[in-house]
């Protein structure tokens, strides 16, 4: 039992981590009042960059860098046609999942000639326990570093968010951005940051997937990951430390999928379950939790 127990915990942290790092780039971008549903595709460019970063260089830690940057960049297009252009932020989060994807699988043809999959990457990043150091049962609690790296992300974000004066601006921009403009806060500025650290922070988790969990870019590596996030965000109500629970919860039902694996249970029934979960949770939580007052509203300099 005790074995059992440390090998769904440590699948359920593995499977956590790329969603508990794009639920807090989705708590940035939506806290500061910029709806970004394109989390799916900077999360896959995210994945596609970090793996072949990593496999060329032979340093999964600069693939995980580049990949955070790949989303970065996606993340400066959606602030720029978000905040400066005024588009609708849903249409351009769609855009994101659609160019993301089509972009990654293009370059992945280019790179791989005409192969759908990157090579595989030898060098992952490692867990933070070798396997010298647990013996027994206690080898089945395969922690990676980007584990950690999550969760000290949740700390900051919450830290910042709660006890320093930008997360003041970041909270007053989001609900208020008219009253925050009149007390100096500059609204784009503020805005444009966090927007395209949603998309760094997506784009980590990307590469997260493909440097620690499943080793190789294919389509399939992210499959919904992204919108999983956003639905991690709203259960845990907007905030960070909301988000990287939820993140861990439905990393559980993704655990229970590789756990039951094997049973009596159909393959396609158990794959269905954490997707089946995100419905059920935004069915039962959407209309409950309250976003931001001015998220998804275009900020016009001036206006009341």
């Amino acid at each position: 039992m005790f074995n059992t127990i440390l090998l769904a915990l440590g699948i359920t942290l593995m499977y956590s981590t790329p969603l508990a790092l794009a639920a807090q780039g989705s708590v940035m971008s939506e806290a500061s009042g910029v709806v970004n549903v394109g989390i799916e595709g900077m999360m896959t460019v995210g994945a596609f960059f970090g793996a072949l970063i990593g496999e060329r260089t032979g340093n999964p830690w600069f693939g995980f860098l580049c990949g955070g940057l790949a989303g970065a960049v996606f993340g400066l297009i959606h602030a720029f046609a978000s905040v400066t252009c005024r588009a609708d932020q849903t249409v351009t989060g769609i855009a994101m999942n659609l160019v993301g994807p089509g972009v990654s699988l293009f370059l992945c043809r280019l790179f791989y000639n005409g192969g759908v999959q990157s090579e595989p990457v030898k060098n992952k990043i490692p867990n933070i326990f070798s396997k010298n150091v647990l013996k027994g049962a206690a080898s089945n609690l395969n922690v990676s570093w980007t584990t950690l790296i999550a969760l000290l992300a949740a700390i900051v974000i919450w830290y910042i968010f709660y006890h320093t004066t930008w997360g003041l601006h970041i909270r007053a921009v989001g609900e208020h951005p008219a009253a925050a403009d009149t007390l100096g806060v500059n609204v784009y500025k503020v805005r444009y940051i966090c927007v395209i650290m949603s998309g760094f922070l997506a784009g980590l988790g990307g590469a997260s997937m493909t440097l620690s969990v499943v080793s190789q870019f294919s389509p399939t590596a992210i499959s919904g990951q992204g919108f999983i996030a956003i639905a991690a965000v709203i259960f845990g109500k907007w905030t960070p430390q909301g988000g990287y629970l939820a993140a861990l919860l439905f990393g559980f039902f993704t655990a229970l999928v590789v756990l039951l694996g094997g049973t009596a249970i159909p393959i396609e029934i158990l794959s269905m379950l954490p997707y089946i979960f995100t419905i059920v949770i935004l069915v039962l939580f959407v209309g409950k939790a309250a976003a931001p007052k001015a998220n998804g509203k275009p900020y016009i300099k001036g206006t009341r």
